[in-house]
């Protein structure tokens, strides 16, 4: 499977693939709050449009990869495609806000089957010396996705309406399975006869979704129920995956594997503190600075630009120089980027923002793309599915706690209303809370980066 065709193939789809979701999140949050003013959605009501496809799609993802990984990846990839395709098609004639997030948790279901599998698929057909460079550019497809992702969104919903967002995906996921179909021969199943673990699976679930169901809850007592029962169920799938034969996630990767387990750790605290920006800046741009979403998309396309131009150098640059040392620069810049955005109110420059964004995106593209390559090169090829999940799953699951962080902080300072000119100061209140709280977990990101070792 690994001649030269195969291999540009396999990068172009992974690469549109990787460009279809981003450019779907970043369209969105643009286009919240006009879904918000249609639907009368509170603060917190409109988070869930956005924490409802992360939640899914962080509960499906490790799954997906196992099974990807026993069944064939390019036939779960196709399907994720499919589903994807069918839920934006009904996110596009929701008729009301309960609507809208049920079909973004099947949008969700659709992406893990990619998450899982693009990665893996690319790792699989690249050789160790060429692999940094094809997840660089791979990653940055991500990056070009949310780049575009804002700017085409904001105009779509200034001039054609918010559903227009969710239709202009339709037709890239049609070509891609195309694609896949007429071009790309072969499977890659490397643990094929294996059994797939359905109890885990099912606990791992009930654990993410109280957990992150609980955050939402917060300060509520049942939220802290929830969030007990989350941790309670998640220490039951450890306990119930280090005795499985076939275990949908292997947790004994992480034993004796400290690139793996501290290239994710890092990688769950970069997102953690990362996500939340472009939803919490959409609505102040919109709402305290008073620009229209196509001008508010303009100014966030500031850091996903950033980080399209420079993920594939850095990406390059961790095939010769320590992941560790490029990643670790990159959550330094993360962080002071972060910091720079807790001092904003109505008087901040747009300049300014777009200088605080550009530092931002820097700091990712220099953390991810050294990241990912060294959670892929430091386990064996039949557990490049699993790899890649997991990997997925921490990026998910850090957006996850990212909003929750989000709206926690939402509900505790301006509480369920919706977002009116009277809860303005409160809403510049919590954002200022949440940048604190967002920078704060980016120098500890700088710590677990730097304690993952050498991988070569």
């Amino acid at each position: 499977m690994e001649h030269e065709p195969n291999k540009r193939i396999v990068l172009l789809v992974a690469a549109m693939a990787a460009f279809l979701t981003p450019f779907m999140a970043s369209s969105v949050n643009v286009a919240l709050p006009i879904i918000g003013r249609q639907f009368d959605m509170s603060a917190v009501q409109l988070s869930w449009v956005a924490t409802a496809y992360l939640l899914a799609a962080a509960v499906f993802l490790v799954p997906a990869g196992r099974l990807a990984d026993i069944h064939g990846r390019k036939r779960v990839f196709v399907t994720g495609i499919l589903v994807y395709n069918l839920s934006t098609l009904l996110a596009a004639v929701s008729p009301n806000g309960s609507w809208l997030v049920a079909a973004r948790l099947l949008e969700g279901i659709g992406a893990s089957m990619m998450f899982g599998t693009g990665t893996a698929i690319v790792t699989s057909v690249f050789p160790p010396h060429e692999r940094g460079r094809a997840l660089g550019i791979n990653v940055a497809a991500v990056y070009v996705g949310l780049s575009v992702g804002p700017t085409i969104g904001g105009f779509l919903t200034q001039h054609l309406g918010w559903r227009s967002v969710f239709l202009t995906t339709i037709p890239i996921g049609l070509l891609i399975v195309a694609l896949v179909r007429l071009r790309l021969d072969g499977e890659w199943a490397e643990a094929g006869g294996e059994r797939f673990d359905w109890v885990g699976s099912v606990i791992y679930g009930i654990g993410l979704i109280s957990l992150m169901v609980g955050l939402s809850q917060l300060p509520a007592m049942r939220g802290v129920g929830l969030i007990a029962g989350g941790v309670l169920a998640l220490g039951a799938f450890g306990f119930w995956e280090l005795r499985s034969d076939s275990p949908v996630l292997d947790l004994r990767i992480f034993r004796g594997n400290r690139v793996f387990t501290f290239s994710n750790l890092a990688a769950l605290i970069n997102y953690s503190a990362t996500y939340g920006v472009t939803f919490l800046m959409s609505l102040f741009l919109q709402y305290i600075k008073g620009l229209s979403p196509q001008e508010t998309g303009l100014v966030l396309m500031a850091q996903p630009v950033m980080q399209a131009l420079f993920s594939p150098l850095a990406g390059r640059l961790s095939d010769h120089v320590e992941p560790q040392i490029v990643a670790s620069v990159g959550m330094g810049l993360t962080a002071a980027g972060l910091f720079s955005l807790t001092w904003l109110d109505g008087t901040t420059p747009v300049g300014t923002i777009i200088i605080s964004l550009l530092v931002l995106g820097l700091g990712f593209a220099l953390f991810s793309s050294p990241n990912t390559n060294a959670v892929m090169s430091s386990v064996h090829k039949r557990l490049y599915g699993v790899a890649s999940g997991t990997l997925g799953t921490m990026r998910l699951v850090g957006q996850v706690l990212s909003m929750g962080i989000v709206t926690l902080v939402f509900a505790m300072i301006i509480g369920q209303g919706t977002i009116t000119p009277e809860q303005y100061p409160g809403f510049v209140r919590s954002m200022h809370v949440d940048m604190l709280i967002l920078s704060a977990l980016s120098l500890l990101g700088i710590f677990a980066s730097l304690s993952r070792g050498k991988v070569r």
